[in-house]
């Protein structure tokens, strides 16, 4: 009898299910039906893509990790939007692709040596094993470079014209391709790219391909060079006049066969890893590797600096140098916007009857105080210690607390003993740190006032020419407060781990230039009425990488 009565309340189920429509059912035990969203057919608007031709820096090459690759050049972002803009007739997208995934260039089979300071140039790209940035051979031993710029050079025309280093007014510069102008007034990586026309400029060689669309992202050197130098000169920022005539010039040209494009500003280069991943306060005694070294040292040290405070709390009592035997402490650095205090400090060292003992207790003799005084005076008479308004520079992380070999030599020539020459060469502790390791605040003004002034400029053509706008500045800006999310991914400022930029702290990573890809879609969206977002064509973020393998080569 159980078993009829279950086979009994079977079939009525089976009935109940037959008699009613799904939605019924759905609505009888209150599951809502899934509702079924119909995306618009993607259309191009008022844009003709047939040729796509970008124009811009090393931002446009796609360079990343302190390298030009073909792993890089592929993710860059004119490349993503080319594959979009294919969807909508868009042609073939031709880049001058480098020989491998090494990075690095050579000439001629040799290393590129910069003449003033014997360091090689263009090296390798960097890697990283799940810590701090490192030189690809460190992890993976020797490598070679095959991207060699007098021999191997890929045929054009090259639709990515994105040339690394480039400042503005190099764009429409004569002969910025001619090997036999290099290494004074060329380009390594353009000069890859002019083939049997050396001389031709990056705006002369757009311009030959009659592009119908263009994206154009310049002036970033124009600033960025002045900035990772610490401001020290070597690199000044663009005169505002010369910028003006050639961001005028570039998008006069390229629109001048009725090409409709973007154009992209220039981001606030201080709120960039290069530049927020150094704490001012980088002496810690409480880091464990480096630590205890350093807090042995800290008695010491206050003594030291203890008699040049005595100077300090009379001349200038902002300029005190202590360090804290249980917190970090600031870096000592040279600051030149301060009065130079080497002779008044000289002078009163001479003039203390204690100062010779001191110099003794250094193990000199006491006869040695007068050119201890004029030492002591000439190294401190514009130092201070760093605090949160100083920016470092991303490579001090590897000098801070070396020996500077310079001036060590320097006093062993003056017959210190080498362990004295040693103790008081020792960067940003003993030895302030120089002008290029540190982006003094005067510095930062100098730069927000020139990226402020140049993207007045930009966006004023921009608008003039009726061009789509990308305000790249406020989008880095939000990366380096908030972050930024997309596709369920957020990314950072913050180095190696941020996933928005790059291991040199400097460029972005591949799925930064695919953020950077969807932007530019939005703005064409809003200029030109496409629909790449709401036709569910923005790229997914997180289909690019963050970082490469040290083994693809």
């Amino acid at each position: 009898m159980k078993n009829i009565k279950y086979l009994t309340l079977i079939f009525g189920i089976t009935a109940f299910v037959g008699c009613n429509e799904p939605e019924d059912v759905l609505k009888d035990t209150n599951i809502e039906p899934e509702e079924v969203v119909t995306l618009p057919e993607l259309v191009s608007g008022s844009v003709d893509f047939s040729t796509y031709v970008s124009v811009g820096n090393s931002l446009t090459a796609g360079f990343t990790d302190n390298a030009l690759f073909k792993a890089s050049q592929e993710n860059s972002f004119p490349n993503i939007l080319a594959q979009k803009f294919k969807m909508l007739g868009g042609g073939n997208f031709t880049q001058p692709l480098t020989n491998d995934n090494i990075g690095g260039l050579v000439i001629g089979g040799n290393t590129i040596i910069n003449p003033e300071t014997g360091e090689q140039l263009f090296k390798p790209r960097l890697v990283t094993t799940g810590g701090a940035p490192q030189d690809l051979a460190d992890v993976i031993g020797p490598i070679t470079p095959t991207t060699d710029i007098a021999i191997n050079n890929p045929t054009g025309p090259f639709n990515n014209m994105g040339v690394p280093g480039a400042r503005s007014f190099h764009m429409i510069a004569p002969g910025y391709g001619n090997i036999a102008n290099f290494p004074v007034a060329a380009n390594p990586y353009f000069i890859r790219m002019t083939g049997t026309t050396p001389n031709a400029s990056i705006l002369e060689l757009a311009m030959a391909q009659s592009p119908t669309f263009f994206t154009l992202w310049a002036g970033n050197n124009d600033v960025l060079g002045y900035a990772t130098s610490g401001g020290d000169g070597s690199s000044p920022i663009s005169d505002k006049a010369t910028f003006d005539f050639a961001i005028s010039t570039l998008i006069t040209s390229l629109t001048s066969g009725g090409a409709k494009g973007v154009v992209a500003n220039i981001p606030y280069v201080t709120n960039i890893p290069h530049f927020t991943t150094v704490p001012y306060n980088a002496l810690n005694p409480n880091d464990e590797e480096t630590g205890p070294q350093f807090k042995a040292q800290i008695p010491l040290l206050n003594t030291v600096y203890g008699t040049l405070n005595q100077i300090f709390a009379v001349l200038d009592p902002s300029r005190t140098i202590v360090f804290s035997e249980t917190e970090a402490s600031g870096v000592v650095i040279y600051d030149e916007t301060l009065d130079d205090l080497s002779n008044e400090i000289a002078g009163a060292l001479g003039n203390n009857p204690a100062f010779p003992l001191f110099v003794q207790s250094l193990g000199l003799e006491t006869d040695d105080a007068p050119l201890v005084a004029l030492l002591l005076g000439n190294a401190y008479g514009q130092a201070r210690q760093a605090n949160e308004n100083d920016l470092l520079v991303l490579p001090s992380n590897s000098i801070i607390g070396e020996v500077n070999e310079f001036s060590y030599q320097s006093l062993l020539a003056l017959d210190l003993p080498p362990v004295l020459a040693a103790q008081f060469s020792i960067e940003g502790i003993t030895l302030p740190l120089i002008d290029k390791w540190v982006l003094l605040p005067s510095e930062q003004a100098e730069i927000k006032t020139a990226t402020d002034d140049f993207n007045t400029t930009i966006q004023t053509a921009a608008n003039n020419a009726g061009l789509a706008y990308v305000n790249t500045n406020a989008l880095l800006t939000n990366l380096a407060t908030s972050g930024i999310t997309s596709n369920n991914f957020t990314l950072t400022s913050n180095l190696v781990t941020g996933g928005a930029f790059s291991l040199d702290g400097v460029h972005l990573t591949s799925r930064g230039y695919a953020m950077i890809a969807n932007e530019f879609m939005k703005a064409i969206d809003a200029t030109y009425g496409t629909n790449f977002e709401a036709s569910g064509n923005l790229v997914n973020i997180g289909n690019y990488p963050t970082n490469y393998s040290p083994l693809l080569q």
